[in-house]
């Protein structure tokens, strides 16, 4: 039986347009007992009443008041209650730190025309760099969890590359996992106040993802083998890869980017609460 002292995670937040030209907030909650999942809605007149703060990925909520269907998998809210505010991110501190090791792995490549591609850029978007999450949902979904996730890349790939007995071009591989993600800071807006992502409004009006912008800065540079490797880090053509890993003949540092991706995605921090938990 549904209680309503149950506590819930804030997964993910929007807001849209009814038919009728009104606003419409959609909420997935997480049950933090069963890890169940519940998706709401809130009209506007209910939003109006919310600070959307309340709103942020990682909070944690107790609902007070709300309609539910027979299933207990969807309700449409009324009222409900902040009970433990989520980080909106890394601190200050964390940023500096991680911001750092990323130069560290920058200057780790020797080729000193693609080192200096790759530093240009870091230096162009520091300020952006260092706020954006790395996903809306699914991983690293804070503000500086890209810096996050990118330096975890490249620590995995360093990893990897020391026990090696085939020859791998290092430069390569970790400017691939230094710039795999680099788009994603055009391909997403994210409040620094209240923590909401979304999309960027108009990032696809010239851009299919995040993996064309890199695959096409690293292109027009002549990097064209960083590029083959960002263009494959998504491993599968539905999961949104430009090269199918599913191909025969492809360069073993494709599949070592790819798994070193989703090894982060997998294991990162998935919201700010947990990075403040652990």
């Amino acid at each position: 039986m549904f209680s309503t002292e149950d506590l819930y995670e804030v997964v993910v937040f929007s807001i849209g347009d009814t038919k009728a030209g009104t606003k419409m907030g959609k909420l997935q909650l997480k049950n933090t007992v069963d890890e169940s999942t519940l998706n709401c809605i809130l009209w506007e007149e209910t939003l109006n009443r919310f600070d959307s703060k309340i709103f942020r990925t990682g909070n944690l909520v107790r609902i007070v008041s709300a309609s539910f269907n027979e299933k207990f998998n969807n309700c449409l809210i009324s009222a409900l209650e902040l009970v433990k505010e989520a980080k909106l991110g890394i601190d200050e501190k964390q940023t500096a730190q991680y911001w750092n090791k990323l130069q560290s792995y920058v200057e780790k490549i020797a080729d000193n025309n693609l080192k200096t591609f790759v530093r240009e850029l870091f230096s162009k978007y520091e300020k952006e760099f260092k706020i954006m999450p790395a996903a809306k949902l699914m991983h690293h979904n804070y503000v500086g969890g890209l810096l996050v996730h990118t330096v975890e890349c490249a620590e995995f790939a360093q990893l990897n590359m020391e026990k090696f007995t085939y020859k791998t071009n290092e430069d390569e591989i970790y400017a691939a996992c230094l710039l795999h993600d680099f788009g994603k800071i055009f391909e997403y807006t994210i409040d620094t106040e209240t923590g909401l992502i979304d999309y960027a409004p108009n990032f696809r009006e010239e851009w299919i993802s995040h993996s064309q912008y890199g695959f096409t800065i690293c292109m027009s540079a002549g990097f064209k083998r960083v590029a083959k490797m960002i263009a494959a880090h998504h491993g599968r053509s539905d999961w949104g890869a430009i090269i199918d890993l599913d191909q025969k003949d492809l360069e073993p540092e494709l599949y070592l980017v790819h798994l070193i991706d989703n090894l982060s995605a997998k294991f990162g921090k998935i919201s700010a609460r947990l990075l403040e938990d652990n």
